[in-house]
C-alpha cells in the first residue's frame, strides 16, 4: 500500500480528530489526500512529531490527536515512545509510515531495513495498544479500533516509497491560526 492510499482510508474515519504530521512526505500526502483545518502540518522539525501530538493530546484531553509519523523520523526520538507510555494519554493515536528510508533527505535506507521493528520498540517502551498492518483492509480496521478505543495507540503501517507526491504550501503562520480555530480554546 501507499501512504497517500492508506491516508486517503483514514480521512473519513477522523471526525474532528486534530491530525499533527511530520515534515515532508507524510504532510505532503495528508495535503494531497485531503486539506482540513484540523490538519496541522510541521515543517523543519524531524522527529518532533510524536512530542507535538503528546502534548496536544495532554492540553485537550477531550480532543481525539492522531500522528502521522516516519520511520526516520521518529528514530531520532525513540525515546518519546517511553514518555508517551508514561503519560498514557487515552485520546492518543501515533500512526507510523515505515517505508524503510530517509525519504526526505534523498532516501537513504532507515534501521528498519536492517532489522529495527519499531512495533516492538513501542511495546518496549511500555505502549500497550500496538497494530501492524501492510495492507489497505488491515489499516483501515486498526485506524477504526484506535479511533475507537482509548490509547494511546501506535499503528505501523507498512508502505511503498513514494514514487510522485504534491507539495504542500507552506505557511506555518496561517496553518497555526487555521488549526487553532478549528479545535477550539483549551
Amino acid at each position: 500500500m501507499t501512504r497517500l492510499e492508506a491516508i486517503r482510508r483514514m480521512l473519513p474515519l477522523l471526525g474532528g480528530a486534530a491530525v499533527i504530521s511530520n515534515l515532508g512526505r507524510n504532510t505532503y500526502d495528508l495535503y494531497a489526500a485531503g486539506d482540513r483545518p484540523q490538519n496541522f502540518y510541521m515543517w523543519g522539525a524531524m522527529g518532533c512529531a510524536v512530542s507535538v501530538g503528546l502534548g496536544l493530546a495532554l492540553a485537550r484531553p477531550a480532543l481525539r490527536v492522531v500522528v502521522l509519523d516516519g520511520d526516520g523520523s521518529l528514530l531520532m526520538n525513540l525515546g518519546a515512545l517511553a514518555t508517551v507510555a508514561a503519560c498514557r494519554p487515552p485520546n492518543l493515536v501515533e500512526v507510523l509510515f515505515d517505508n524503510g528510508a530517509y525519504e526526505t533527505t534523498g532516501g537513504q535506507p532507515t534501521h528498519t531495513t536492517r532489522g529495527a521493528d519499531l512495533a516492538a520498540i513501542a511495546r518496549g517502551a511500555g505502549i500497550e495498544r500496538v497494530a501492524t498492518a501492510s495492507d489497505l483492509e488491515g489499516f483501515a480496521r486498526a485506524i477504526e479500533r484506535a479511533l475507537r478505543d482509548e490509547g494511546p495507540w501506535f499503528v505501523l503501517a507498512r508502505v511503498e516509497q513514494a514514487t510522485s507526491f504534491a507539495r504542500a504550501p507552506r505557511r506555518p503562520i496561517s496553518v497555526r491560526d487555521r488549526f487553532i480555530d478549528a479545535i477550539g480554546p483549551a
